[in-house]
Formats: C-alpha cells, structure tokens, sequence
C-alpha cells in the first residue's frame, strides 16, 4: 500500500528539478515525466552524434530525487572542463552508456535511479525522437534552442504530432493523486510535455487534482511581456488541464484572479519563492502543494 499521495510532475530543466525537491517532501510515490525536445549543450550533442534521447533535463531530475547520502549524486553532476569530453556531464554519459547496454531508454533511467537510490521514478514524455516548432507573429521556427531565443511565441508543437507517451507515464498520470506543471520554460520544458497529446488526453481525464506551478519572473525573450495569466492562457490554449494555479503571492508577475478564474483554474496566492525571490523555495513550495490535495 501507497504510504503518501501518489504525485505525477511534468516538465523539463532546473524547474521540474526543484518541484521534484519540493514534492519528495510530502509525496508517497513521485513520477517525473520529462520534456525530450532538447537540443542544446552536451544533451544536443549526445542526440546528434548518438541518436539517443536528451539525458539533460533527466539526468537533473534523477538528481533531484537522489539519496543525499550517495556519492553517484554529485558524480552525475559532474562536468568535464577539457579534451573530447569538455562540456559534458558525467551522468548524460552513463545514461547513454545504460540504454546502449540495456536497449532501452526507460529500463537506463530506471537502473540510474537505483544507482542513485532515488525516491522516485523519472521517465521520458516520449521515447520517440521528436523536434520543438513555434509559430511566431510572422515565421515559424524550429529546434529547443532557437524557440528559446525567439519573442512573441504563439504556439508550439512536436514534430512528429502523433509522438507516442511512454507507457509507464501513462499509467502513473491515471493513479495520480494530484498532477503537477513544474515552473520553467513555458514554451520549451513545460508545453512539450503536453504536446505529447496521449498523454495530455490522460491528464485531462485522469482523477488527479491538476496544478499549474507559476513562474516567478519572465524568461527573455522568451516569455517577455507575458504576466502570470498569460503563462496559464498558454498551457489552457494548447489543450491542458489546469485545477488551480500557484503562484507566489505579490510577486514580480502580476497574477489577475479574475482572469485566471476566467480560464477555468482557481488561483492560490502563496509564498513560495526564497527570500531573494529569484527561485522557489522547496520547503515553501512543498507545503503549498501538499495543501492543495
């Protein structure tokens, strides 16, 4: 029996991180389900010469739901400085030596996660090599990193759009007890993840209370000039769920209550950014979400 809520966490980069950081605090069993449409830094690298997943954003997550008392932890963090291997982090490459040796991507992730004695599961949106597009005011682009760099993002899709979910993630969304959109980049860590329609189809129906973590500031360009609604219109625009949204109380992002009602979500001012407000706290950020339950 499940000691604890059972809590599904979708995006991608340092902000599905510190959720995971935040929800380990209080949850029964976490499932992190991760963006794969980087392709920048080692990660781009690895697909590109490789032909393998993006292990960066995964590889942040399953150290951030690591035993702290485990050397693997830091060791996986670890970046070489020099040589053929400059730029690269030591645990993207035993994620890609894993899937090598066991054929399969989910199977690498799970082995890495008893490496690190992690305290929950992390698992790709899609084991299918798929590519990031936006339609912008006048152009379209493609790639993680030139949608990043661009402004005035409509929308965004995958390439293929019928990409598959992993199965596993799937099955966690449908045993959820609540669903988390971690904060970060809306358009490249957030947004990918629910492009992946199966399994957006399976948040939308699924019993889990939905909650959309909102970001503390913008991200230039990327979401420059957008306020807090403006983040939740986005992810309401593209199809997904949202039950109610988190956001830290009088923060730099103004947050309209009306507007985010108007949406469909119930807005929940709270405190859950550090001190210096530039991150979320974890502790703050974990006893909001476990209030939301």
């Amino acid at each position: 029996m499940v000691d604890g809520p059972r809590v599904v966490a979708l995006g991608g980069g340092h902000g599905l991180a510190t959720a995971l950081r935040a929800i380990r605090r209080y949850a029964g069993t976490i499932t992190a389900v991760v963006s794969v449409a980087d392709d920048g830094g080692s990660s781009g690298r690895l697909r590109r010469d490789l032909g393998v997943a993006p292990p960066g954003d995964i590889r942040r997550c399953l150290v951030a739901l690591a035993d702290d008392d485990t050397v693997w932890a830091r060791a996986f963090e670890h970046r070489f400085a020099d040589g053929e291997l400059e730029g690269h982090a030591l645990g993207n490459l035993v994620l890609v030596g894993l899937t090598e040796s066991l054929g399969s991507f989910p199977s690498a992730l799970d082995e890495a996660g008893r490496l690190l004695r992690a305290v929950g599961r992390v698992l790709p949106a899609t084991v299918e090599p798929v590519v990031l597009k936006a339609e912008l005011a006048d152009a379209l682009v493609e790639g993680q990193v030139a949608v990043a760099n661009s402004r005035g993002i409509r929308r965004v899709e995958l390439v293929p759009a019928d990409c598959v979910a992993t199965p596993a993630a799937l099955e966690a969304v449908a045993a959820a007890d609540q669903v988390v959109y971690a904060p970060g980049s809306l358009y490249t860590s957030v947004l990918p993840v629910l492009c992946v329609a199966d399994l957006r189809d399976a948040v939308n129906r699924g019993p889990g209370g939905v909650v959309q973590v909102a970001n503390l500031r913008p991200q230039i360009p990327e979401t420059a000039g957008l306020d807090a609604a403006d983040h939740l219109a986005a992810v309401v625009a593209h199809g997904a769920r949202v039950d109610r949204f988190l956001h830290q109380r009088d923060g730099v992002l103004a947050a309209d209550p009306a507007r985010i009602r108007a949406l469909g979500a119930e807005p929940v001012p709270a405190d859950v950014a550090r001190p210096d407000g530039l991150a979320h706290d974890p502790g703050r950020l974990a006893l909001a979400l476990q209030a939301l339950l």
